[in-house]
This record gives C-alpha cells, structure tokens and sequence, in this order.
C-alpha cells in the first residue's frame, strides 16, 4: 500500500503504467465528469468515477483483488480507508474473482486506517486487504475515482 497527496511529486520511480494513472488523476477536473467508467489505456487502465455515501464500518466488508492493482483517489468529501495485510487468513464472504476480479472477507485481522481527504490517493496491491468508503468524523457525500492498473503492466 502506498499513501499520498496528488499535488506531491511521485516519492519514488513508479512503473510507467503507475505514473499514467497518476497523471490522469493530476490533470482530470472531475467536477466536470459523471459518475461512470472512462478508459485511460483500453481495459488495462482505466478509472471508475463513483459519487457514494460513506458507511459505518460494519457495513462496508473488506475487499481484494487480483489482476488489478487500485488507485482509489478522493476528489471530495471526507473518508476512512482499512487496510491491512493479506495473509491468508481472512474467510471469504463472496468471491467474485472471475466477474469483477473482487473477493468480499467477511473480516480483517489487524485493520490500520487511513484519514482520506481531498486530493489523497492509496495504491492498494493485490496482497492489501481494503475497506473503502467507511465514515470519518459523520457521514459524507464522496466522489471517489478508483483507477484500476493491471497488475502485468508493473513488471
């Protein structure tokens, strides 16, 4: 998982695929777009654009993915993100892995949280467990731009 603000300069070398997903983010007013899918490099990148209403935590379940690595961007609102590591020790809830390349726990053992604000972005990995769209301080009306970059543009 890595953590940070858009208006940041890159902390490190990322994979050419990474920097396109974050330039898309960087250069994009999202105030100007509806929600929906918009293609940045065919299926093997692109961004979903969701306006949702954050949750109690209990009511959001954890979530994986396999052949797509998440860039999930807060354009408003405010939210809190769990994360923790997948160890195979998480039970199942529902795989839809083949359909939407996602696997819904039931739990996550050692949740951390991170404090999403306007312009912070997370990279999660197919080894980070995430629970999305959980209520900060009271619930918020987001808009989340989640960019999904396939896993076999990293190497």
């Amino acid at each position: 998982m890595i953590f940070g603000h858009i208006s940041n300069p890159n902390p490190c070398t990322f994979p050419a695929a990474i920097v396109k997903a974050l330039d898309f983010l960087r250069a994009t007013d999202f105030r100007a777009l509806e929600t929906g899918v918009v293609e940045i490099e065919g299926r093997d990148i692109y961004a979903q654009i969701l306006d949702l209403t954050t949750r109690h935590k209990a009511e959001n379940r954890p979530e994986v993915h396999r052949r797509f690595l998440d860039i999930q961007f807060l354009a408003w609102g405010e939210e809190i993100i769990g994360v923790a590591a997948d160890c195979g020790t998480h039970k199942i809830a529902q795989s839809l892995l083949e359909e939407r390349d996602i696997i819904f726990y039931q739990g996550m053992d050692n949740e951390s949280e991170i404090i999403m604000t306007p312009g912070s972005y997370a990279m999660f990995f197919p080894q980070d467990v995430h629970r999305p769209a959980c209520i900060h301080n009271s619930v918020s009306h987001i808009r989340k731009v989640v960019v999904k970059v396939n896993v076999n543009l990293l190497y």
